[in-house]
């Protein structure tokens, strides 16, 4: 597969208008400040949490099964809103934005989940293109942006195909390009590998790698220990609504885990 490189300028637009503060460009893509989420007093999902990204990372989200994973990549995209503390998004604080802007914060990230979540009667093409058509543009710069976007993640030429013929790991490859046809700043992927077996869900992961080379923040939430392995990328594991940080994966994990832990009893 070639990788075709994309413009890694990013304006985020989160006003109709287009409204561009020129300042963002120089701040952390993402940054979450004493965040609380709690759906039950007595066992909040995160708790505190600090973390900050920078552009150009790719970062990994662990923990175990219902630890927050999901919950920590909702409320970036607001899909939930925080109970406490703020998270800022190219040093915008999200929970402030309007009812009106929530949707042009979205066309800056893209979301790719592990049920795929596609259409399986549409074809590959308008599956894609769907997420350029909501934002009316003109059909011959859908049809550019989605072909470039296909190529980037293997299934060039596939676009008249029904998805619901296509495998699970071309699924999924379709539910990339569509998370990406937008050129997002940061692409957040929620356990995108769940449903596939090891070998495909290695030959994702790679397909994630190549996007992030050519310069969007990644975010990868997985509970896969071999993918963890096999990529050694900063990690952040959520264990009792903390979060707590191994800046070189897996190989430092234990050590950090441990200081974590007796810092705790203090």
């Amino acid at each position: 597969m070639g990788r075709s490189r994309v413009s890694t300028t990013f304006k985020p637009h989160f006003r109709p208008e287009g409204h561009f503060d020129r300042a963002a460009a120089h701040k952390p893509i993402l940054v979450l400040e004493g965040v609380m989420k709690v759906y039950r007093a007595d066992a909040p999902v995160l708790r505190n949490v600090d973390l900050t990204v920078e552009r150009g990372e790719f970062v990994f989200v662990t923990g175990s099964s219902g630890a927050g994973k999901s919950t920590l990549l909702k409320l970036i995209y607001r899909a939930e809103t925080v109970d406490e503390g703020r998270i800022l998004f190219c040093g915008r604080d999200i929970a402030r934005l309007t009812d009106e802007s929530v949707p042009h914060l979205r066309r800056n990230i893209g979301v790719v989940y592990q049920d795929f979540r596609l259409v399986p009667y549409w074809s590959v093409f308008q599956n894609v293109a769907v997420a350029l058509e909501v934002m009316g543009l003109p059909a011959r710069v859908i049809r550019s942006r989605v072909a470039l976007s296909l190529e980037r993640v293997g299934l060039d030429g596939r676009g008249e195909d029904l998805v619901g013929v296509l495998s699970g790991g071309e699924q999924q490859r379709v539910a990339v390009a569509r998370a990406i046809v937008n050129e997002p700043a940061i692409v957040l992927a929620d356990e995108p590998t769940g449903n596939l077996d090891p070998v495909l869900a290695l030959d994702i992961l790679g397909l994630f790698e190549e996007i992030h080379e050519a310069g969007t923040t990644v975010l990868f939430a997985t509970h896969d220990r071999t993918l963890l392995e096999t990529s050694p990328h900063r990690l952040i594991v959520i264990d009792d609504g903390r979060c707590i940080e191994a800046r070189e994966g897996l190989q430092d994990l234990g050590g950090v885990m441990d200081a974590s832990a007796a810092a705790s009893m203090h």
